[in-house]
């Protein structure tokens, strides 16, 4: 009898948890969304401040950019090394991060707790050549200088921001598997298929506009093409058209579809951003 007793719990546990957790989370996002409206304006003025790509967005979309943003945010540890904290750092780091994923359902690459900001370029493990940024298990690690001039546009081609949380990407999806996107695993096939023979191609000393530093591994061959593909669409999608293509499903955003007014994919769900958010 203890054992049927015992059996009829286990079950019922197994077949409440999915709806509890989902009404838990939906009371969580609720108590954010208010904590995040206090902030708003806020947010508003220094990402917009900073970011060509957020000022793009509909009213629509950069409300849920904006939340997005403050989400990421109370999920990370910031550690701020030989560089003076400001408010507007952990707000601009998080904002990359979002723009990296704002096609894709999960998007705070939940394996990572800390985020290490370091004032300038820096030397990590037994490598002579000094950092602009880096990923490993204990955090993502990030020059200041060199991310403000990435996000700012005063370096071409160049955001190590959005290089590093790409490199964060492909750790949460493909070794760590601690939070996968079935979109973005299930598009990534297909982008090898276009990317790995331009990636080879580019080992045998072929050259085109994403560098010599893409050839290294393939590992920052993608993340070298995120940063080109947000920073340079234009040129990327006019030399690289089959690669722009594949960038496009596998982010499932497309950044030229701006100009057009035309937002795509996934972003079609910012229609029911209330709902999502909680409010």
């Amino acid at each position: 009898m203890e054992i049927v007793i015992i059996s009829a719990l286990v079950m019922g546990i197994l077949v409440l948890h999915g709806p509890l957790t989902a009404l838990l989370q939906k009371i969580y996002t609720r108590h954010q969304f208010k904590q995040f409206i206090a902030r708003e304006t806020f947010y508003h003025s220094v990402v917009s401040r900073y970011m060509r790509y957020y000022n793009r967005l509909t009213l629509e979309e950069q409300r849920k950019f904006l939340f997005r943003t403050f989400q990421f945010q109370q999920s990370k540890n910031f550690h701020f090394i030989e560089v003076k904290e400001t408010a507007e750092m952990p707000i601009l780091v998080s904002a990359v991060a979002v723009q990296l994923t704002f096609g894709l359902e999960k998007f705070k690459l939940n394996y990572f707790d800390d985020i290490f900001i370091l004032r300038d370029d820096y030397h990590y493990g037994f490598y002579s050549r000094p950092f602009m940024g880096h990923v490993d298990q204990s955090g993502i690690y990030l020059s200041w200088d060199n991310f403000i001039k990435g996000v700012s546009g005063q370096a071409p081609n160049c955001n190590v921001g959005l290089h590093e949380m790409a490199h964060a990407l492909a750790y949460v999806n493909f070794i760590m598997q601690t939070e996968e996107d079935k979109h973005f695993k299930k598009e990534f096939t297909n982008f090898s298929k276009v990317a790995r023979p331009i990636f080879t191609s580019m080992q045998e000393g072929a050259r085109n506009l994403l560098g010599d530093y893409a050839a290294t591994n393939y590992h920052e061959f993608w993340a070298v093409a995120v940063e080109v593909y947000f920073e340079n669409p234009v040129q990327f999608q006019h030399e690289l058209p089959t690669l722009y293509e594949a960038m496009s499903r596998v982010l499932n955003q497309d950044p030229l579809n701006f100009a057009k007014g035309n937002t795509t994919l996934i972003w079609r769900s910012a229609l029911r951003m209330p709902e999502e958010m909680g409010a």
